[in-house]
């Protein structure tokens, strides 16, 4: 037998390997998080896209539509929400509320991610007197309740978008600050970075280059989780009437625009309250369904085939 021969009957005997399956094919094995995941990305690509399509007629009054019950195609496809006490379409009002919604949690979200992740990375790597100090801050800022934080701070400096966020930035920040000090304590003590610090490399070279690429994923995973608490802190502050104003609009603030009319014209409220059920539920299916999938002891679960899991269920 030639050696040609030999290695293709070797190949064919050789049991071939599989490549494991990547989280987008896995989210689609599971029905609830494959929901989540396509409304997700419906909503985004409207709160993208649909501003610029739909114009001006989110803000275009239309008094011959005032309180235009939903399933009415009388007056088009646009109005297929139904219209508010001013006429204006209600489709397109939850597209651009959609916008500003999700535009101010993702920018308060990042806020908090960065600060919070950068003093928990100081604290975690640095001992002594900051530490302390950062901890402390923590504690302080812990000590009120978010929402009434949010309250004094918007009344006493005005309600605008910038406050907005930075208020829903720093009632975040103790989160990310004690997970970031927490990972941080654990990875510094690993062999590598012993190893680093043999070596003679710098504090800011081992904090960057070793231990902020192995404890930046966790945090990027908190952040997910934390997006569906912040949309529903802004609703809540724009319900209030201290989050952002008019003409601009979130969804929190078509809700208090649509609860004087709940007897009459109820769409005008629900129809925002259940956008901001829909997001907030399938955040937080999706932030469950990457727990497990990036839990290297649970990821298992997701692999399996859908009959086996439901026999090892039950």
């Amino acid at each position: 037998m030639s050696f040609a021969t030999k290695d293709k009957a070797e190949g064919a005997s050789r049991p071939k390997t599989t490549r494991p399956a990547g989280p987008f094919r896995l989210v689609f094995r599971d029905p609830l998080a494959a929901c989540a995941v396509v409304f997700l990305i419906f909503i985004v690509l409207c709160a993208l896209v649909g501003p610029v399509v739909i114009g001006d007629l989110a803000t275009r009054p239309n008094f011959g539509a005032r309180n235009l019950a939903p399933f009415d195609a009388s007056m088009g496809p646009a109005y297929f929400l139904g219209a508010d006490t001013l006429g204006r379409s209600l489709a397109a009002r939850l597209v651009v509320g959609a916008q500003n919604t999700l535009g101010i949690a993702a920018a308060a979200v990042m806020c908090s991610l960065f600060l919070g992740g950068t003093l928990g990375l100081v604290a975690g790597y640095a001992r002594g007197i900051g530490s302390t100090l950062i901890l402390r801050l923590a504690d302080v800022i812990m000590s009120f309740p978010s929402l009434l934080l949010a309250l004094i701070v918007l009344y006493s400096l005005g309600p605008s978008i910038p406050n907005l966020i930075l208020v829903l930035a720093i009632t975040r920040i103790p989160i990310y600050l004690r997970t970031m000090r927490a990972e941080v304590l654990e990875v510094r003590e690993r062999m590598f970075v012993g190893a680093a610090t043999a070596l003679g490399a710098s504090h800011a070279r081992i904090v960057f280059r070793h231990i902020a690429p192995v404890v930046i994923p966790t945090m990027l995973t908190i952040g997910a989780i934390d997006f569906a608490t912040v949309v529903l802190a802004e609703s809540s502050l724009s319900f209030l009437g201290l989050g952002i104003q008019s003409p601009e609009f979130t969804w929190g603030s078509m809700v208090a625009t649509g609860r004087g009319y709940l007897s009459t014209a109820w769409w005008v409220a629900f129809w925002p309250g259940l956008m901001i059920l829909l997001t907030t539920l399938s955040l937080n299916i999706l932030s469950s369904w990457w727990r497990t999938y990036a839990d290297p002891h649970q990821r298992w679960r997701l692999e399996l085939p859908r009959r086996l899991r439901r026999r090892i269920q039950k």
